[in-house]
């Protein structure tokens, strides 16, 4: 596995040493040592969760506050997905600023998402299966949001606006400068 720093400080992406053969492929997704010894963040998971979304399928931006905030291992198993990253930690250096990537089930690459950073993806493929590991358990009166299309933040979803498909949430959250956290 190969650990690379992304533009917000503790977030990175995972590449996985992929063995490739003509039966198939073989790979290890995730290594808690190899993970702690590389970033020196924790990565110990408690939670899978997977998702199914179609086309234009905006997800986000989520995030848990408070003594359930999450960190997210994140990957997508089926399709391709455009996923983000908002670093929301008022005293990080990276504050206010968000870093994207693309997902897919051929690339096998992983995002790590540390606690207290929002999270979201868009589904660019027809149907995408996203997994997420999460270091804490969900606890819905700590759910926090902000908007998609928020200005301040400028999120590039890399899909028409049109064609995006959200939940009433979604929606509905408030702004980076109206947030719920």
């Amino acid at each position: 596995m190969k650990i690379k720093e992304t533009p917000l400080k503790d977030c990175y992406i995972i590449e996985p040493t992929i063995f490739e053969d003509d039966r198939g492929y073989f790979f290890e997704k995730f290594n808690e040592k190899k993970f702690e010894e590389l970033t020196g963040m924790n990565g110990h998971f408690v939670q899978d969760n997977i998702s199914k979304s179609s086309y234009g399928v905006i997800r986000g931006v989520h995030l848990q506050k408070g003594e359930h905030a999450q960190a997210k291992l994140v990957s997508c198993l089926e399709g391709s997905v455009w996923d983000v990253a908002v670093d929301l930690r008022e005293d990080s250096p990276t504050y206010g600023k968000w870093f994207g990537i693309e997902l897919t089930a051929e690339n096998k690459v992983q995002l790590y998402v540390p606690r207290g950073f929002g999270h979201g993806f868009s589904v660019l493929s027809e149907t995408a299966v996203f997994s997420y590991k999460c270091d804490n358990f969900y606890n819905k009166e700590s759910e926090g949001s902000v908007r998609y299309n928020d200005s301040d933040l400028n999120i590039d979803w890399k899909i028409s606006i049109q064609d995006a498909i959200l939940s009433e949430k979604d929606e509905n959250a408030p702004s980076f400068k109206e947030r719920n956290f």
